[in-house]
This record gives structure tokens, C-alpha cells and sequence, in this order.
């Protein structure tokens, strides 16, 4: 991913020099576990522990000329001991594995940092939805429907929308990084011909991981489609939270707007311009986390006991997707967080139509009266579509129809058009949404 949005601790994370970390990390640790059992002289496995280093520059020099990148790692890091007098121990290095043991085991690592900063930045942006939800919360405001007035909302339950699924996000992004916290090694097609079962547990334990309960050569790409597709889900509440940004900050509504900072411009040639910018950038980058998911499930199916039409392919889309979640989150995170909100012209908005937002409740009303319910809305209809089409008030005429006059009293009427009404059940909503 490119640095401008790549945020430090993450793109460290997917650094070569981290990545090769991870594998010397599944080396010593198959090592130590081999000295317990016996397989690895003690005193060879303290050496690889005390010694052994590696250096990403000349792991690439070698891989140039081998063109295998764990076997150049290996090679150097047998260097690295050489260098300090240590070539003997370093012959068990990488005894009884194969190359996809050290990969795919500490893949795992990878993706369990990076998911560790990824849920985060979740609870970072529920925390931010949770306190302007509850600062909202009574804040009157139209919802809409096909972006048409439908009937009275707060802007609060917009918020609190979001925030349930925030926290759905959350418990699904653990279950898919649980899935991934397995390790393998288990040789080249899987069947322990190098090594036993119960090496693998125990270089599993020393890692935190599981040892995946069967494998190829690889561990089940599965496993890994399921966590790009939650990513992609996690990036789908960022845009979907941006698209609604976007929609509220149109001149024609106006009823919030991205933070628009103080020597910001918006446009080179309109200098009245504010435009939701990061808003669109959210929307944008969205839709390559969502593509990297398709490549993840690609992934899947492979030739036999391995290809490596997957490698090449989990060296970006493992990157990236987490890189982007990341920067995504943050992104969102800042942008509620930061959000202008107008709740005078929300209120204007929602009267603007005068009373037509109240036709379902004014409907329901006269069929509790008496009338049919095809009469009552074939009655209220015809006003609403003259209201509607003349830009009058709905209410007044509403008010003035003889037959409507009939069936309910000023104070029914009046409770007909009650906003209070309409939202009386905001707070039921809240306990429901907040005391889970």
C-alpha cells in the first residue's frame, strides 16, 4: 500500500524487516521445542536464540541469485551465526520443516497484530458513535426513504445505527481473527513425515497459536477469505457512515458537514467551496478492501496439497486490506468524531413539508375512528398529493376537510400531527441499544 495511507504502526507491522522477524520468531521457536523433546541439541537451540539475526537487505541480495525467499532467509540468518562463531548449531535450523511451515505459521503472527490494531480502531469509532448518539439523542430530524421524507427520526438513532453495527463488526472481527490464530507445521503435504504431531503443538503453544487440525502444505485458505470478507464488511460501515456524511452535507440539505479546517480550501477555482473530501475518500477506498475479498476467496481453491497461485496474491491483499481497515477507521473514527451537525436546519427540514410527514400517523387515526382503511387513505392521499404537488399546507387542509373534522376532534388531530408523539419511544430504543 502507499505510504499516503498507511498508517505507521500498521505498515510496520508488514515491514520486511517485521515479516522476517516473525519467521526467525517460528524458527527459534521449533528449535526450543525440538531441544525439549529431545530432537535438537539443548545447547544448539540457546545458540540460534542468543545469535541468530537477520538482515532484509541481504535476504533480498541472496533471493536474487536463489530465487526462493526462505531459502535466502535461512541462508542468512546461517550467516548471521557464522559471523559470531556459531556455524555449528545453525546445521538445525529449520530442521524437519518445509518452507510454508515458517510462512503460514507466521502469517499468523502478522495477522494477529494487525487485528489486534484493527480492533482498536473499532472500539475507537464505537466510543465516538456511542457519545454523539446519546448527544443527539433528542435531536429531531427527517427520515428518509428512496431519499424521500418519510417520518421523524433523531439524529441519535442515526448514530446508534451505526454504533450496533460497530459493535457486530467487532465480535465478527474476532471470530475471523480467531480462525486465523493457527500455526502449521506439518511438512510439505501436510502428514508429519519430518516431524510429529506433538512438535507441532508445542512450537504452536510457544508462538500463542493452534495447530491447524489438518493441513496440506498450507494452512486452508479459507481461514483467510473469511477474515478479508469481514474486513470488507468492517470498510462497508466507513462508507456506509461517509456516504450518509455526504448526502447530509448537500447545499440542499445542510444538515451536517465534515470539520472543514481552518486554512482549508476546497476547490483551485470556486473559493466558497467545503467539500465532504474525506467522506469521498472513505467511499473510495472502501471498494478496494471489498475487491481484495474476491481475490481472498480466489484463493481457496488451489492444485492438490499447494500451488502458489495464492502467494503472489496474499502479498498484497493481506497488506493492503488490514492497511486500508486500519486507515479507514481512523478516518471515520475523526470524521464523527469532528462532525458539524445543524440541528436547526434538521428541524426546518423536517417541517418543510408541513404536516406530510404525519400521514401515516393520520391514517392510522382515522381507521382507529371508524373509516375503512382504503377510504382513510384514498382521503388522506388526495390532500397529501395536493400538498405535495402545490407546495401547501398539508396540515391546514387537513384540518379544514369536513369529513375528517367529523371522525376526530382538535386534540386528536393535534396528536395526529404530535412530533412528540412520534418519537416517544427514542429512549426504549436507547436501553435496547446501549445496556446490551
Amino acid at each position: 500500500m502507499i505510504a499516503r495511507y498507511t498508517r505507521p504502526e500498521m505498515g510496520r507491522i508488514w515491514s520486511d524487516e517485521n515479516k522476517f522477524r516473525q519467521w526467525l520468531e517460528v524458527e527459534l521457536a521449533a528449535s526450543e521445542a525440538l531441544a525439549e523433546m529431545g530432537v535438537v541439541p539443548a545447547a544448539a537451540a540457546a545458540a540460534l536464540r542468543a545469535h541468530a539475526s537477520v538482515d532484509p537487505a541481504r535476504v533480498h541480495a541472496i533471493e536474487r541469485e536463489v530465487k526462493h525467499d526462505v531459502i535466502a532467509f535461512t541462508t542468512a540468518v546461517a550467516e548471521s551465526m557464522a559471523a559470531v562463531g556459531q556455524s555449528e548449531p545453525s546445521r538445525w535450523l529449520h530442521y524437519g520443516l518445509t518452507s510454508n511451515d515458517v510462512v503460514d505459521t507466521a502469517q499468523a503472527l502478522q495477522l494477529r497484530q494487525a487485528s489486534a490494531i484493527i480492533r482498536g480502531g473499532i472500539e475507537r469509532l464505537a466510543a465516538g458513535l456511542d457519545r454523539r448518539a446519546h448527544e443527539f439523542q433528542h435531536t429531531p430530524q427527517i427520515g428518509r426513504t428512496h431519499g424521500v421524507h418519510a417520518e421523524p427520526i433523531t439524529f441519535g438513532l442515526k448514530l446508534a445505527v451505526w454504533f450496533d453495527e460497530a459493535r457486530r463488526d467487532l465480535e465478527r472481527l474476532d471470530r475471523a481473527a480467531e480462525e486465523l490464530r493457527v500455526g502449521k507445521i506439518s511438512g510439505a503435504v501436510g502428514t508429519f513425515a519430518h516431524i510429529t504431531p506433538e512438535a507441532e503443538e508445542r512450537i504452536c503453544a510457544r508462538l500463542g497459536l493452534k495447530p491447524a487440525p489438518i493441513a496440506t502444505q498450507v494452512i486452508g485458505r479459507d481461514r483467510h477469505a473469511y477474515y478479508l470478507a469481514t474486513l470488507a464488511v468492517i470498510a462497508g460501515l466507513c462508507e456506509k457512515i461517509a456516504l450518509e456524511v455526504r448526502h447530509l452535507q448537500r447545499t440542499e440539505v445542510r444538515e451536517a458537514e465534515e470539520y472543514f479546517a481552518r486554512g482549508q480550501k476546497g476547490s483551485s477555482a470556486m473559493p466558497h467551496k467545503r467539500n465532504p473530501v474525506v467522506s469521498e475518500q472513505i467511499c473510495g477506498l472502501a471498494r478496494v478492501v471489498r475487491s481484495n475479498s474476491v481475490a481472498g476467496l480466489e484463493n481457496m481453491a488451489l492444485w492438490h496439497e499447494r500451488d502458489i497461485s495464492h502467494s503472489s496474491v496474499e502479498r498484497v491483499i493481506l497488506p493492503d486490506s488490514t492497511i486500508l481497515t486500519d486507515y479507514l477507521l481512523d478516518k471515520t473514527a475523526t470524521l464523527i468524531d469532528t462532525l458539524l451537525v445543524y440541528s436547526e436546519r434538521m428541524r426546518r427540514n423536517l417541517e418543510m413539508t408541513r404536516g406530510l410527514v404525519f400521514s401515516g400517523q393520520l391514517l392510522l387515526d382515522l381507521a382507529a375512528s371508524g373509516m375503512l382503511r382504503e377510504d382513510a387513505y384514498r382521503l388522506v392521499q388526495a390532500h397529501a398529493m395536493q400538498a405535495w404537488e402545490s407546495e401547501s399546507d398539508f396540515r391546514a387542509a387537513i384540518e379544514a376537510d369536513p369529513e375528517i373534522r367529523a371522525r376526530l376532534s382538535p386534540e386528536k388531530l393535534a396528536e395526529a400531527f404530535s412530533l412528540d408523539r412520534q418519537l416517544r419511544h427514542v429512549d426504549a430504543i436507547f436501553e435496547r441499544v446501549f445496556t446490551r
